[in-house]
């Protein structure tokens, strides 16, 4: 399982690699993206933070802390479809922090984390832990986080391929293990009967079950 998730993020990250690089994604920076409230560059920076934050979460110190599991990650996320909630007002201060080195230097930054994380994520063992940075205090095993990432991957290379205008396709692997992360997490938050009703019975779907971010 450990190599599968590690593999599965790898190619999801050498795809937003490629992504970022192109002229496209440079061409559109200012301009509005396909999410309310966000640039193309604030877009790509979010997009990059999934693979820079994976080589500076490495570099953190660890507690101890009971680490949170990839479902309960995202299960438990309040305000995820308001533009102006906490989350995403964060969300968005820190993805325009990256994107303010500019389109060049954000390609070239992932470009580099992305090599070094491909030699690196082999050598760390199963048990290996991260520190969740901008959650103070909050740990997650490297593979759990890898699994999120997966899913930020997943769900922002789409939204940057509509932003600008480009065919790119996400690997595989790479949806597979968000998907199977987002289904949990909406089991978890709103209960098997739900989720089973948001899968076959629309119309009794009042909560939108399966809508997680």
């Amino acid at each position: 399982m450990t190599e599968e998730i590690r593999n599965a993020y790898l190619l999801g990250a050498e795809r937003a690699v490629h992504l970022l690089a192109t002229e496209e994604v440079a061409l559109c920076w200012g301009r509005d993206s396909v999410l309310p409230g966000m640039t193309v560059g604030g877009l790509a920076g979010h997009l990059a933070r999934s693979v820079l934050q994976v080589e500076w979460f490495l570099d953190g110190e660890t507690v101890g802390a009971d680490p949170v599991s990839p479902v309960r990650y995202y299960a438990r996320l309040v305000g995820t479809s308001l533009p102006d909630s906490a989350l995403n007002v964060g969300v968005r201060a820190r993805s325009e922090v990256t994107a303010a080195a500019g389109p060049a230097a954000v390609a070239e930054q992932t470009h580099a984390a992305w090599r070094t994380l491909a030699q690196r994520l082999g050598q760390e063992p199963a048990d290996r832990r991260v520190a969740v940075l901008h959650r103070p205090g909050e740990e997650m095993l490297l593979d759990g986080y890898l699994q999120t990432r997966c899913v930020e991957l997943a769900v922002h290379l789409d939204d940057l391929v509509l932003s600008v205008g480009v065919q790119s396709q996400t690997p595989e692997a790479t949806l597979a293990v968000a998907v199977d992360v987002l289904v949990a997490a909406a089991r978890d938050r709103h209960g098997d009967q739900a989720v089973l009703h948001a899968l076959a019975r629309r119309e009794r779907d009042a909560e939108q079950s399966l809508r997680v971010l």
